[in-house]
């Protein structure tokens, strides 16, 4: 890549905002490596001013939350013309929104934890008890609650008492307007990255393995509270079988450079997705980097190729 000019984002105003500047941080270190010049900015009233005037000739997002994986910034880039690594704004807003992506994926044949979505106003009209018997009259118990947009596991939690659900309910909607609420599926939980630089191809599968038995905010950014095994401790099939989905999620939701495709593997072999996220994380606990150490492979390098790749769609 030599000395081409290369802009990170990354910080914004999102709950997310201390991972983003992690993950920038290291994104920009590892592309610095490389021999590519890195400028670090932030999201914030200067940030259009600062690409019509200094103009890098590629964009990096390294936002997690809001307007970095909801396709806003993207959509800005498109509008003045900027080259970026990742989904364009249409797949974005799709794999944003769980609902919207569990249902795609569904409808393709793709195994997902069935769910129900329900804004805030509903519980307020309705009455949250009448609401929550419905729900778990429905889906059983346990059950996963988290928002229905949103990275980090932010608002996530495991109930298992259908008494403990109206402040689980509550927790959740600090982090958004409306909940989802999934059937638990016990099992060995996995993320799959997916990366198109000479061709698309799907690295090292990571398994997930935290102590406190669920991959929450804590467990994934306290260093040492999760336990990570890349390629995970499957059989070779089931590996195959997990990148496979990773790869065909990718494809389903139009998404371009890269993503990470989180899932559940039973017992039984069987893959169910998650949800799918297109800014994965690059902090040193983070999945995405985890798998590319894996494969032997330089995050910069791999970072590199995908710029060039948005230069030349830029072109």
């Amino acid at each position: 890549m030599g000395e081409r000019t290369v802009a990170v984002l990354a910080g914004g105003m999102s709950h997310e905002r201390e991972v983003s500047l992690l993950s920038g941080r290291r994104i920009a270190a590892d592309l610095r490596d490389t021999g590519a010049v890195v400028a670090e900015w932030d999201t914030d009233s200067a940030l259009l001013d600062r690409l019509r005037s200094e103009r890098p000739e590629a964009v990096v997002i390294a936002l997690h939350g809001g307007g970095g994986e909801n396709g806003s910034v993207q959509t800005v880039l498109e509008t003045l013309g900027v080259p970026y690594v990742g989904a364009d704004s249409a797949a974005c807003r799709r794999a944003w929104d769980k609902p919207t992506a569990k249902a795609e994926l569904s409808r393709a044949g793709q195994s997902t934890p069935d769910w129900v979505v329900l804004p805030h106003a509903t519980f307020r009209e309705l009455g949250a008890r009448a609401v929550l018997d419905a729900i778990v009259a429905r889906i059983g118990l346990p059950l996963i609650i988290k928002p229905d947009q949103g990275g980090s596991a932010l608002g996530t939690q495991l109930v298992t008492d259908a008494a403990d659900l109206p402040a689980a309910m509550v927790d959740c909607l600090a982090y958004g307007t409306a909940v989802l609420v999934e059937r638990y599926i016990a099992g060995v939980e996995v993320a799959v990255s997916v990366c198109a630089d000479s061709e698309l191809r799907a690295l090292p599968v990571v398994e997930i393995s935290p102590a406190s038995g669920v991959y929450d905010y804590a467990a994934r950014y306290t260093p040492g509270a999760t336990a990570f095994h890349c390629p995970a401790r499957l059989d070779a099939d089931v590996l195959a079988a997990a990148q496979q989905t990773a790869l065909d999620a990718h494809r389903l939701l139009g998404l371009r450079d890269l993503s990470r495709t989180d899932a559940i593997v039973t017992p039984d072999g069987a893959v169910h997705v998650l949800e799918v996220n297109v800014c994965p994380g690059l902090t040193n606990t983070s999945l995405l980097p985890t798998a590319v150490a894996a494969a032997g492979e330089h995050l910069g390098q791999l970072y590199s190729d995908l710029i060039d790749a948005a230069v030349a769609r830029g072109r």
